[in-house]
């Protein structure tokens, strides 16, 4: 069973984490683009936009397998799995209430006038780094799911 619920883990990060954070990433510099246009094309931010706002709720899986995994395995206690679960924690909240927020802002303000696009300018600059801030965050725990710090199966 615990296979299983690790393919699941898997499938499902690779699946739905990988195009959010993509997606959330591409979003910034095009944004910045599309503010600053003088006949300003949302389209393509608009499918960027339900990219992570779609992909975010089919990420819950991801924690939800995971803890079944840790269950399974008896590692739910170990600090290399609770430290992935806090900062897991923070990367849904960040994409939750600080990127997918800024994106509809962001969104909302390109279709309107110029002058509210350039307000919203550095909006789309910050952005940047929250994602950033995002994608990092995932990168830590991946990594920490592949070195396991205390682990001994080899993977050193």
């Amino acid at each position: 069973m615990n296979k299983f619920l690790l393919s699941v883990h898997v499938i499902a990060a690779i699946i739905f984490v990988g195009p959010v954070t993509v997606a959330a990433s591409m979003f910034p510099p095009l944004a910045r683009r599309v503010l600053t246009s003088d006949q300003p094309e949302t389209g393509v931010l608009t499918v960027l936009h339900r990219i992570s706002r779609g992909y975010a709720i089919g990420g819950l899986t991801v924690p939800v397998f995971g803890i079944a995994v840790a269950v399974g395995l008896g590692v739910l206690t170990d600090y290399w799995l609770i430290i992935s679960m806090v900062l897991t924690a923070i990367a849904a909240a960040v994409l939750a209430f600080v990127v997918l927020p800024a994106q509809a802002r962001v969104l909302d303000a390109a279709g309107s006038s110029l002058e509210v696009r350039e307000q919203s300018l550095p909006q789309a600059k910050a952005l940047s780094m929250t994602t950033g801030v995002f994608a990092l965050l995932w990168t830590v725990v991946v990594v920490l799911m592949i070195v396991r710090p205390g682990s001994t199966t080899g993977a050193r």
